[in-house]
């Protein structure tokens, strides 16, 4: 099966696009137009379940930050679903009840991408770099095939992390040291 990445409606208002039907993949609304992200593969899958429940197991017990996986984040005109995205305790968007919120419209403190084959990169830095510019603290693009990940920051220089280097997380979960590696090693399944 074929996923485009094309626009599949043009000029829809982000209300109109929030009340069309969700559809799998999910579908982000950027500038006006619907992009339906791609289906994740193996290797995405496995990434996203393992950063998901490795910094849950960091930020919950602590009630630091909690992590939450294909969440959508609807926030200054743009309907996002990163992969995973993750809210310091006092950010988590709540209702009345003092349960998560089943619309969120706040960027998250730190966005997480993590590359599909065939997904198109530059939209991906974009949705990362929109987020930062909207209050987002920091921005993963884990990129598989290559073994690195990208860091974005604000007003701060795009960074490439590998191999051994500790990946940078939010101070709230300073005590989380992740290597590149270690990441990556998650993709094996030894005998």
């Amino acid at each position: 099966m074929v996923i485009s990445d094309t626009p599949k409606t043009e000029n829809l208002s982000l209300d109109e696009f929030l009340a069309l039907p969700e559809t799998t993949p999910a579908s982000e609304y950027i500038d006006g137009k619907i992009h339906q992200k791609p289906m994740p593969k193996g290797k995405h899958s496995l990434l996203q379940g393992r950063l998901n429940e490795t910094i849950n197991q960091k930020g919950l017990p602590a009630r630091t930050a909690y992590s939450f996986p294909e969440l959508r984040c609807s926030f200054s005109e743009r309907s996002i679903v990163a992969d995973i995205v993750v809210f310091e305790w006092a950010n988590i968007p709540l209702d009345e009840e003092g349960e998560i919120s089943n619309d969120v419209n706040i960027q998250p403190d730190w966005t997480i991408e993590i590359l599909s084959p065939g997904q198109n990169t530059t939209r991906v830095i974009d949705n990362i770099l929109f987020c930062l510019k909207q209050g987002t603290k920091l921005g993963w693009l884990v990129d598989p095939k290559e073994r690195l990940v990208l860091v974005f920051k604000p007003d701060q220089q795009l960074e490439s992390f590998e191999g051994e280097q500790i990946l940078p997380v939010l101070e709230v979960l300073a005590d989380l040291q992740l290597s590149v590696n270690t990441l990556f090693s998650w993709l094996s399944f030894p005998s």
